[in-house]
């Protein structure tokens, strides 16, 4: 059992409790996520099963796309609307779409940000929330992210009995970015509260919401023995590599851990997937010292075409 799955994780659930259950419902302790989602988050998960999480550490580094909103005049020490009020400014004439568009436009491209007190960044062995439960502040350097694009994806909604403003956004964003913390930055570049109303991933590992199948229907596939049509291959997952097909002599040394030439992928990508009869069976990379593709990740038991 080697593949992924496109789970919907639903919102309530850690990302923990998916891995809990898929382990349960599969049957097996080899499953790994690729990258958590905060229980009031829903959207995309990929699921990493068997020899697949092997390549959970590639799957994370990709990009993510998020749909959500961000309601000014109003702020949580959560940075979203788990936590409790810290501030509260009237939106007294809500802002024009320029304004808006511009406000988000400077928050793209390579950015700095300071990742939030409610989050599970460690400072000193212990992770930020824990001391934000306590009432306590600690120093938190900033990191770069980068922002592909982030935009408005339809018309703002301005409440004018609680005198607030919301925007409707869709942003794509390097790992490790916070987007309830982006939410924030962008009214400070307003100059009102902010704070992260709604937020839904919608791709991330190379997967979208279109492949993801719920904990229900993961099951239902258990129970008729159709996993194979939820499981999405090693093949899949690893689409955006280029591919070599092994042939019996160069499976043999890819059996055996050995170095392959450059003639594989004479344009010398960093990276090329290594198949055996249809199977996804290696990833190689280049080695500029020796000339070389060695072993990067290494799939010999997959059976999953």
């Amino acid at each position: 059992m080697d593949g992924v799955i496109a789970l919907f994780k639903e919102r309530g659930m850690t990302s923990h409790d998916c891995i809990s259950k898929l382990r349960k419902i599969l049957h097996t302790k080899k499953v790994g996520h690729t990258g958590t989602l905060d229980p009031n988050v829903d959207g995309v998960l990929p699921i990493c099963i068997g020899q697949a999480t092997k390549i959970s550490d590639l799957m994370m580094r990709s990009g993510k796309v998020y749909r959500g909103a961000i309601t000014l005049g109003i702020a949580y020490d959560t940075e979203d609307l788990d936590g409790k009020v810290i501030n509260q400014q009237p939106i007294e004439r809500p802002f024009t779409a320029s304004q808006i568009d511009y406000a988000l436009s400077k928050l793209t491209g390579n950015i700095q940000q300071i990742p939030p007190m409610y989050s599970a960044v460690k400072v000193n062995g212990h992770k930020l929330y824990e001391y934000a439960r306590k009432g306590l502040s600690v120093e938190r350097h900033p990191r770069e992210i980068h922002i592909a694009y982030f935009k408005q994806i339809k018309p703002t909604i301005f409440d004018d009995e609680r005198r607030t403003q919301t925007i409707y956004f869709e942003v794509a964003c390097s790992k490790g970015t916070y987007v309830r913390t982006l939410a924030v930055d962008f009214g400070k570049l307003l100059g009102v509260p902010a704070v992260m109303s709604d937020l839904t991933r919608i791709k991330s590992g190379g997967f979208d919401l279109s492949q993801c199948v719920t904990l229900a229907q993961v099951n239902t596939a258990v129970e008729n023995d159709t996993l194979d049509e939820v499981l999405q291959p090693l093949s899949e997952a690893l689409r955006h590599y280029p591919v070599y097909s092994l042939d019996e002599t160069r499976w043999k040394i890819v059996s055996n851990g050995g170095f392959l030439d450059e003639s594989i992928n004479k344009e010398q990508q960093p990276i090329v997937r290594l198949d055996y009869q249809g199977i996804v069976k290696a990833l190689y990379q280049f080695d500029q010292k020796v000339g070389q593709y060695r072993p990067f990740k290494m799939f010999l038991l997959n059976a999953l075409c």
